[in-house]
């Protein structure tokens, strides 16, 4: 939770690259998967953990554990360790996250988020888009790839912050 909020403190503390606000001010629910590796030599894969919250009337649900990992193929080499922050703009996004098990691209549209203070210059794609990704990384990796990602809860790590066994819903809509 400290390396979820420390990275999205960082993010949006650099000045024209941090997630507009006009786009904060309307999310529904934001994740956060700091440190998530990613590698590959034509074969690759990544895997991250992360924390989701939600606005819930006004207020930010408190902290849902979970897992990313995806798969790829194609044209890459190299290794690098991303700091992910997933914006959801609507309540569908959301509750399509929060399923048991939701692939980006597959279900729902992601799309590379503006930044700076001219975010209002955003495309139709990015406006229309359920989440907007933002991230910065750190490593080498190039290459052109085929790949998706699938996000799950981490009943593990709700059970273990919580002290009972939570699903990733009941925290962030409330009902647990």
């Amino acid at each position: 939770v400290r390396d979820a909020a420390s990275v999205f403190g960082e993010i949006m503390g650099a000045d024209d690259r941090g997630i507009p606000q006009s786009i904060l001010s309307k999310a529904e629910g934001i994740a956060v998967f700091p440190s998530m590796v990613r590698g590959g030599f034509i074969v690759g894969g990544m895997r991250g953990r992360g924390i989701l919250s939600s606005r819930n009337n006004g207020e930010w649900s408190p902290p849902a554990f979970l897992t990313l990992t995806g798969g790829s193929f194609g044209l890459q080499i190299g290794g690098q360790a991303v700091d992910l922050i997933l914006v959801i703009n609507d309540r569908r996004g959301l509750e399509n996250l929060v399923a048991n098990q939701f692939k980006l691209g597959a279900d729902v549209a992601v799309a590379a988020g503006p930044v700076g203070r001219d975010a209002q210059a955003a495309t139709d794609l990015q406006l229309r888009a359920q989440i907007l990704s933002y991230s910065r990384s750190r490593g080498l990796f190039a290459g052109v790839t085929v790949n998706g990602s699938s996000v799950r809860q981490d009943r593990d790590a709700n059970q273990r912050f919580y002290g009972q066994p939570l699903e990733t819903k009941q925290i962030v809509f409330g009902g647990g």
